[in-house]
């Protein structure tokens, strides 16, 4: 029986690219593990990707769009989010330290409003 190895093209590991000029490249099946990017990747496509354990430090996702992202047991700190939208998650266990929440809406709610009514009932 034949194993089917999903990257038999060439094995570049190890290689290093600078200053490389690489638009409109296609990487289809290519094994990226342990690789650093200090790169340009505006309007890339990233789909079925597996980033487990990836570290996102000092990059732009202005404007970026997440669907059907798989974002449990991630840590976010020190993140620019206003005007985030966020619909059909699951935030069961999420927690927020920490933050600026003026202007935040839960359902339509500002969360500032939800706080102040607590304080008020339980006060």
């Amino acid at each position: 029986m034949t194993s089917q190895n999903p990257f038999d093209g060439p094995d570049l590991s190890g290689m290093r690219y600078e200053r490389a000029n690489m638009t409109e490249a296609r990487f289809d099946g290519v094994n990226l593990a342990n690789a650093s990017f200090y790169a340009v990747l505006t309007n890339a496509s990233f789909k079925d990707t597996n980033l487990g354990a990836a570290s996102f430090d000092d990059v732009n996702l202005g404007h970026a769009t997440f669907n059907n992202v798989n974002l449990s047991g991630a840590k976010v700190s020190d993140a620019n989010l206003s005007g985030v939208r966020i619909s059909q998650a699951t935030l069961t266990d999420l927690e927020i330290s920490d933050a600026d929440l003026t202007g935040m809406k839960i359902n339509g709610v500002l969360v500032t409003d939800l706080f102040a009514a607590y304080e008020k009932t339980n006060g």
